[in-house]
């Protein structure tokens, strides 16, 4: 049993989880208010429904690698295995390093995708 890649399961989940809550209380929702919205906001109801389904579906993709964290944590990680989570570590390496450099440090989010990048590289590294 991976306690790393466990950590790194829970950790992708939460970060989920604050994304949608306080995404859709402090970004989503007031930007498709009635009274803020503007251009194609303002005239398209299904714009403003891709919106927010694009919002949230990245929660819900951050799910998805939390659970393939948990099955790998579950057993000997094989080849395959290993791929799967230098996949995954690059891809929340990169989204870390997008936030920071976008956000000049502002955003903390670089901080949990960071760590969860070195828990899923920790077993590969092993």
């Amino acid at each position: 049993m991976s306690v790393s890649l466990l950590s790194a399961a829970v950790l992708t989940v939460l970060v989920g989880f604050v994304h949608s809550i306080l995404g859709e209380r402090r970004l989503i929702g007031p930007l498709l208010a009635p009274a803020t919205r503007q251009g194609v906001l303002a005239q398209s109801g299904y714009f403003r429904a891709i919106l927010r389904i694009s919002w949230h579906g990245i929660s819900l993709a951050w799910w998805g690698f939390a659970g393939v964290f948990a099955v790998l944590a579950a057993a000997p990680i094989s080849a395959q295995g290993r791929v799967v989570l230098m996949i995954s570590a690059a891809m929340f390496f990169l989204t870390g390093a997008v936030i920071l450099v976008a956000c000049r440090g502002r955003h903390k989010a670089w901080i949990a995708f960071f760590i969860i990048t070195a828990l899923t590289l920790g077993p590969v590294l092993a």
